[in-house]
């Protein structure tokens, strides 16, 4: 059977003298951090493949968790402008008709049609009426 290659070995021999290797001494955050957690037993046989699939599992939620959060800041901004558009809209549309209640005034009428040589009729409307068989 052929060795272990991944095994890494705690200690080191020296002639007859037996050491084992002093903690890395590091002043980074993440030392501190590797320190207090104590990783380096976890990894002394090799990778642990158990926790494989619950590790996985759990960046699949964080990245599903990171998605969901652009997904829902983006659709906000989509409203938002949305929102921003139909309050623009609904005041030109408000603009819009007031100017044409007002050029549809009967005054504002005769006096656009006045230049053109039209003039306003005096007498009110008459109804046709048609009997049957004239037509």
């Amino acid at each position: 059977m052929g060795e272990n290659k991944f095994r890494i070995e705690p200690k080191t021999q020296r002639g007859n003298e037996t050491r084992v290797k002093p903690p890395a001494s590091g002043s980074s955050i993440f030392s501190g951090i590797e320190r207090k957690l104590k990783l380096e037993t976890y990894f002394e046989e090799g990778f642990p493949v158990q926790y494989l699939p619950k590790i996985l599992f759990a960046m699949f939620l964080s990245l599903l968790y990171i998605s969901n959060t652009h997904y829902a800041e983006k659709t906000t901004r989509q409203i938002n402008k949305t929102r921003t558009e139909v309050e623009d809209l609904r005041a030109d549309y408000t603009t819009l008709k007031a100017d044409v209640m007002f050029a549809s005034k009967q005054s504002e009428v005769a006096r656009r049609v006045k230049e053109i040589g039209l003039k306003e009729s005096l007498k009110p409307p008459f109804k046709v009426i048609v009997e049957e068989g004239e037509y």
